[in-house]
């Protein structure tokens, strides 16, 4: 039903901006100043006092909020279909505020039993799930996002964890990105895109990229980096320098300024010397001999992150590749995948 119609938030900003259901639309009863004052009167006075606090700053909104929702409904259908569902923390007074009046309206509302608390509960337990996993690995500049893009547009079964974390795993990652979700919608927004992926149709298994556990300032969960890891890697096989060009063509023209950022960032592991002959490159507009240090440094600690997987031998599937070009790579992979 959820995936049907309007699913309407009516925690705080904050607690909504934090982490919410993909896709609800926030519709706070109270602000984050409002929730505080009547959370404070109901522990230190009553409920009763608090629920008169509250009814004072509901009162004035009421018509603002039947609107809102109505205008909302209009746009997102034109059957005339008023059905909506309403949710707040734990299935409490907030959402029953909200669902008492835009049922009072003429609304069909339903809420959500438990609250958002229900569905967090639901979303650890997708994690515990063995899925059906292929793995799409390679060292950096193998062109491993664009053949995921493909292997979609073929029909397969895909999750973008670099899209949905909003970062592409490397020092490099954040430039040119959208700000990274906090920790808990990120879990929101895989668990939903792994149980939707696992309810649809569609050829075999889900594949998703090779990343390490830490992909920006998010973290796989345990239970999901567990399952990648016991599960099937095809190696994207390539060249170096077939892998460098690559890279000079998708990151050349990064600000240099953001670049120079990232290298100092990671200049201790890179070592103080090839650390700053990579910025000397790039200052020099030589991004090519700036990438080439780089990729061997992410090689090693590829490599290294690699074979840290038990049973290797068993997982891993080498597939030779000349250079990226996702129509050839995806074929041989698929000619693999028997």
């Amino acid at each position: 039903m959820a995936g049907s119609y309007l699913v309407f938030d009516v925690r705080s900003p904050s607690e909504y901006n934090h982490a919410h259901i993909p896709n609800a639309i926030n519709l706070p009863l109270f602000t984050d100043a409002e929730r505080v004052i009547v959370g404070t009167a109901y522990k230190q006075k009553s409920r009763e006092e608090a629920i008169k606090i509250g009814l004072d700053y509901f009162g004035p909104r009421m018509r603002s909020i039947v609107e809102e929702v109505e205008s909302l409904i209009s746009s997102h259908n034109d059957s005339g279909d008023k059905t909506i569902l309403v949710h707040c923390w734990r299935g409490g007074m907030r959402s029953g505020a909200i669902a008492w009046l835009l049922d009072l309206y003429g609304f069909k509302v339903y809420l959500l039993i438990g609250g958002y608390k229900k569905f967090r509960n639901w979303v650890l337990t997708q994690f515990d799930i063995p899925y059906p996993f292929n793995v799409l690995g390679g060292y950096t500049g193998s062109g491993k996002t664009k053949l995921l893009t493909f292997l979609e547009n073929q029909g397969f079964k895909i999750i973008d964890l670099e899209g949905l974390a909003k970062h592409k795993g490397s020092a490099f990652g954040n430039i040119g990105m959208p700000d990274q979700p906090s920790q808990e919608m990120f879990e929101n927004l895989l668990a939903t895109e792994l149980f939707r992926k696992s309810a649809d149709g569609g050829q075999g298994s889900i594949w998703l990229e090779d990343e390490s556990q830490r992909i920006g300032h998010v973290n796989l969960p345990p239970a999901l980096w567990r399952t990648m890891t016991n599960s099937r890697i095809f190696f994207l096989d390539l060249p170096f320098e077939a892998r460098l060009n690559y890279l000079v063509l998708e990151y050349g023209n990064l600000p240099k300024s953001r670049m120079i950022d990232a290298i100092t960032r990671i200049q201790k592991r890179l070592g103080h010397l090839e650390a700053q002959n990579t910025i000397n490159f790039i200052q020099d507009n030589n991004p090519k001999e700036a990438f080439r240090i780089l990729l061997k440094y992410y090689d090693k600690w590829y490599l290294k992150g690699l074979h840290r997987r038990e049973n290797l031998d068993q997982l891993l599937i080498k597939v030779p590749c000349a250079d990226v070009h996702e129509s050839n790579n995806s074929n041989k992979i698929l000619e693999l995948n028997l």
